[in-house]
């Protein structure tokens, strides 16, 4: 018979109570396995010896409870009050004894289990983070809202996202290139670089660089538009975590990586056809994704929502990410520079320091080809399976809160000030406001 514990200690005073209190004769004897084990043989007493082997230890709650059952007891005389007594009271107790033993050997072990799946970053504050953390991770097709929820998040006391790491959809797609090269994943296979091999060093890949990349906090999150394509195996790496996917009209999408000129690969920026094909097939693979992670795990986030009605939407974000509610998150703005830190480089910041207001909601209307705008619901089918309407120029959002409304009007007051502050950001050495124009 074996026992497995990577604490033979723990089995060997429950077993050891039992062998001094009876005399037990075991046809097989015991054998207690994992970091040491005590072979207990028929005449023969106890031994105790120590050797690395691995038993699983799924068996050792289990075994512990039968072990009293198959024990054969001596019958002479010497014996049978210690055969009554472990009818009783006694064995009562030892029952007890061994019980405890296994919850706390169940505990400890769970513990392992957390501390080998944890990563210890030096010098940090709040340096353990394991792949069963609360992440969230915020998605979509760039210019889709990503950076704005993110900073909005970002004013939330106990949340940090932080800037766009970049190198985490890169790891996310080099596995997919090679689950997708049947050759390459033989080899991988054939080196014992297996599946578990592979999703224990990206989970640890990611965890290092999202830990790392800025400040601790309670609940730390994750922005990288594209990491959506892989969200279903995200959520498998990291069981516990929830993700956002952006989604935004689609024409409009495209309208701003066009006049922004943001690089992304694939997307013919000369050629507004193919990037509205493009858009489709992306949007249509992230939002596959979220609904096969479910809604308890993945919730779509509309970008004109938000910019409509932010403290609605926030909410409703917050609460399915278990998040307290937080005024700041609808200042975003006044916190720029100081709780929020915004990528030089990357083409939203000089958006985001600005208030939520109405400006980029339909920008792109009469900005397309009248045979793109005829075709529109063949060319993007996924704008009518997300709910726009394909035909409607412009089309109708909804109606926005009143603070937006005064967002916009002020916006528009102090529109000098507000340039020179989001190129005071992206170019340090141009000359910035002192205060905030929209101070309020």
């Amino acid at each position: 018979m074996v026992l497995f514990s990577p604490y033979p200690q723990l089995l060997i005073i429950p077993t050891s109570v039992i062998l001094l209190l009876t005399d037990f004769n075991f046809t097989g004897g015991l054998r207690i396995s994992g970091f040491g084990w005590i072979d207990v043989r028929s005449n023969a007493g106890m031994k105790k010896s120590f050797c690395g082997d691995d038993v699983d230890e799924v068996v050792c709650f289990i075994i512990i409870l039968v072990l009293l059952h198959g024990l054969s007891w001596r019958r002479d005389l010497r014996y049978k009050l210690s055969a009554m007594l472990m009818r009783g009271r006694t064995r009562t107790i030892l029952l007890i004894i061994i019980l405890m033993g296994c919850v706390l050997y169940m505990f400890i072990s769970a513990f392992d289990v957390v501390r080998g799946n944890t990563v210890i970053l030096p010098g940090q504050k709040m340096g353990n983070l394991s792949k069963y953390s609360p992440l969230i991770f915020i998605g979509g097709v760039p210019r889709s809202g990503t950076t704005l929820i993110r900073a909005m998040l970002d004013a939330h006391p106990s949340v940090r996202c932080g800037e766009e790491t970049r190198v985490i959809p890169r790891i996310l797609g080099l596995r997919t290139q090679w689950k997708k090269n049947q050759k390459e994943w033989n080899r991988l296979k054939e080196a014992g670089v297996t599946d578990e091999v592979i999703n224990d060093a990206i989970s640890s890949f990611i965890l290092q660089v999202i830990a790392g990349h800025g400040e601790p906090a309670e609940r730390l999150c994750n922005k990288d538009p594209f990491t959506m394509k892989s969200a279903e195996y995200l959520a498998h790496l990291f069981p516990n975590s929830k993700f956002l996917l952006m989604v935004r009209d689609g024409r409009a999408t495209v309208h701003s990586i066009i006049s922004r000129q943001v690089t992304i690969t694939g997307f013919d920026l000369n050629d507004p056809r193919q990037c509205l094909e493009k858009w489709n097939h992306a949007i249509k693979t992230m939002y596959e994704q979220c609904k096969t992670i479910g809604q308890k795990r993945c919730l779509t986030v509309y970008y004109e929502q938000l910019v409509l009605h932010p403290e609605q939407q926030l909410r409703h974000v917050l609460n399915f990410l278990g998040i307290p509610w937080s005024d700041l998150v609808l200042h975003h703005d006044k916190l720029i520079g100081k709780d929020i830190s915004l990528s030089k480089v990357e083409r939203s910041t000089d958006q985001v320091i600005k208030p939520v207001n109405l400006d980029a909601l339909a920008k792109w209307v009469g900005t397309f080809g009248e045979d793109i705008v005829q075709e529109m619901p063949s060319i993007a089918p996924m704008l009518a399976e997300l709910g726009y309407d394909p035909n409607a120029n412009p089309p109708k959002y909804g109606e926005p809160d009143p603070i937006v409304l005064k967002n916009t009007d002020e916006l528009h007051m102090n529109m000098g000030e507000w340039e020179r502050r989001a190129k005071a950001i992206v170019d340090p050495a141009a000359p910035a406001a002192l205060h905030s124009p929209l101070a309020r």
